[in-house]
């Protein structure tokens, strides 16, 4: 059987006024603010007052509410907003609880700057900020815009990170991104890493052909302790920016 809700009808609008007020009250006691990306944050207002019309309580809309009844609903443990979870453990450690609503100031601040730096990316509307080159450098991967926007501000002096290659010596020979600092071969992978060992603290990013020679290579290094690695998605296939032989 399929529940339908009417979000146009006066109950629904009612109740979802109610929510407002209730997210209202959860950011202020916490001391949490909203998701920068509004769609998010209608999304998930939208599900708690469903929830909140169909179950009697505001369970969290990205989970399925288990149980029958109410006390099979209590049983089964279901996630209530604010749930133990999101405030425990996700907002703490990820900034965001796992329905991305709420958000400690300092992610949402920083995924502001993040998305500006991916709009600049693309756009090539301008140069990015010092800020901008920080956020995309903090990201696990990297598209062939943002790289080439970073090696860019590298060239004149906003950001530092080094560039390493983990293909093997004939692909290097063949064709490299311009501006590629070391040769890490998955063949000597371990012996060639040494080129690099006193940068563990320094920002670093892999790339390979079509990205998952590097992404295993950047999940073995952040294992041994090289704390800001990112990956090229999809490699040097992908990219459009300069490229050198020989």
């Amino acid at each position: 059987m399929v529940i339908k809700i009417d979000t146009e009808s006066q109950e629904f609008q009612q109740e979802y006024t109610k929510t407002l007020s209730f997210t209202d009250k959860v950011c202020n006691q916490f001391g949490f603010v909203y998701n920068p990306e509004d769609e998010i944050n209608e999304s998930v207002k939208t599900g708690l007052t469903r929830n909140k019309l169909i179950y009697g309580k505001r369970y969290c809309p990205c989970f399925m509410v288990e149980g029958q009844t109410e006390e099979e609903r209590k049983a089964a443990n279901n996630r209530i907003c604010p749930c133990k979870p999101a405030l425990e453990h996700e907002i703490p450690n990820d900034g965001h609880c796992h329905c991305g609503i709420f958000c400690t100031p300092e992610y949402a601040a920083k995924h502001v700057i993040e998305k500006s730096a991916v709009q600049v990316s693309h756009t090539h509307s301008r140069g990015l900020s010092k800020e901008e080159c920080l956020a995309l450098l903090d990201q696990k991967d990297l598209d062939s815009d943002e790289l080439e926007s970073l090696i860019e501000a590298r060239e004149i002096g906003l950001v530092d990170f080094i560039l390493v290659d983990v293909r093997e010596w004939m692909e290097y020979k063949g064709e490299r991104i311009v501006g590629t600092d070391f040769l890490v071969p998955t063949t000597s992978f371990y012996q060639a890493l040494s080129q690099i060992d006193d940068k563990k603290d320094e920002n670093i990013i892999v790339y390979c052909f079509s990205g998952s020679r590097s992404a295993y290579c950047q999940q073995i290094m952040k294992k041994m302790g090289y704390n800001k690695v990112a990956n090229l998605a999809y490699g040097i296939v992908s990219f459009k920016g300069q490229t050198q032989r020989g």
